[in-house]
Order: C-alpha cells, then sequence, then structure tokens
C-alpha cells in the first residue's frame, strides 16, 4: 500500500469519512443545496398553521424526503411530520450540535433539480391546525379542578 492511502485511510478512520460541501449540507440539513425543493426558517415552523406551499411540494414530488430541524421542540415539528406520514414522503429529524441552522424544515429529492425559488416568504394565507381534544386531557383537567376545590 502507498504511503498516500494508507495516510488516507487513517484520516478516515479518525474524522470520518470525507464529505462533498460540509458548510452546504449543514445549512440545509444534510442535503445539498441543489436538491432542494423547499424550505421553511425556523421562525415560520413556529407558526401554529401550516403552510399550503408545502403540502402542494410534498403533491407535487412525491418521492422527496422531508428533513427536519432537531433543534427545535417536537410540538412545533409534529403538524408537518404528520402532513408527511399522509402523504407517504420519509422524514428525518437532523441533530447537528456544532452548526445551528436557520432552517427548521427541508423538502429534498434524492437527486440535482436546481430548483431556484426555495424559501417561502410569510404570508397570511395558511391552513388552520385543528387540534383534537383527548378524553385523557379533559379527564385531567377535570380531576384538577375537582383536587383544587377540596
Amino acid at each position: 500500500m502507498s504511503r498516500l492511502k494508507v495516510e488516507d485511510y487513517l484520516e478516515q478512520g479518525i474524522y470520518g469519512p470525507k464529505e462533498i460541501k460540509p458548510g452546504e449540507r449543514r445549512e440545509f440539513l444534510g442535503t445539498l443545496r441543489e436538491r432542494v425543493v423547499i424550505v421553511l426558517k425556523k421562525s415560520q415552523v413556529f407558526e401554529t398553521n401550516v403552510y399550503p406551499e408545502i403540502e402542494q411540494m410534498m403533491k407535487q414530488y412525491p418521492r422527496s424526503n422531508l428533513f427536519l430541524n432537531g433543534q427545535m421542540d417536537y410540538q412545533y415539528l409534529g403538524k408537518y411530520i404528520k402532513l408527511a406520514i399522509s402523504h407517504n414522503i420519509p422524514y428525518k429529524i437532523v441533530l447537528n450540535k456544532e452548526h445551528n441552522s436557520d432552517l427548521g424544515m427541508v423538502l429534498a429529492e434524492d437527486n440535482a433539480i436546481n430548483k431556484e425559488e426555495i424559501y417561502i416568504e410569510k404570508q397570511n394565507h395558511t391552513i388552520p391546525v385543528i387540534k383534537k381534544k383527548s378524553y385523557k386531557a379533559i379527564i385531567k383537567r377535570w380531576v384538577k379542578k375537582l383536587l383544587k376545590k377540596r
């Protein structure tokens, strides 16, 4: 084995496999910019409603993957996970402790599509999320009220 191959092998063992465009992958939650269909910033994911453009792109790109920022609370990511499941789109929660991306959600293809406009502007036209109250939550509230009266 040549010296160069041995050094490459040792570096790969120490630092992990070499990546193409690691900064871009950190920013876009593990994927490349050229594969991105649509993204939402964290502040947009924090909103209570789902952007209709996301569902529209999930229908248009049924072979896409959904990447969610793992540094965000699940209560904000849940609505997009449910949407992905309803469209049979695989999702992944990405947690990178060294880099905190401004993006909260990335919908991407496996191959390059080079879409120019990937960012959604904040809009007031959103679909309201209907939350169903579980019987368990109703009973808990009822029990708390009874205990407070005593």
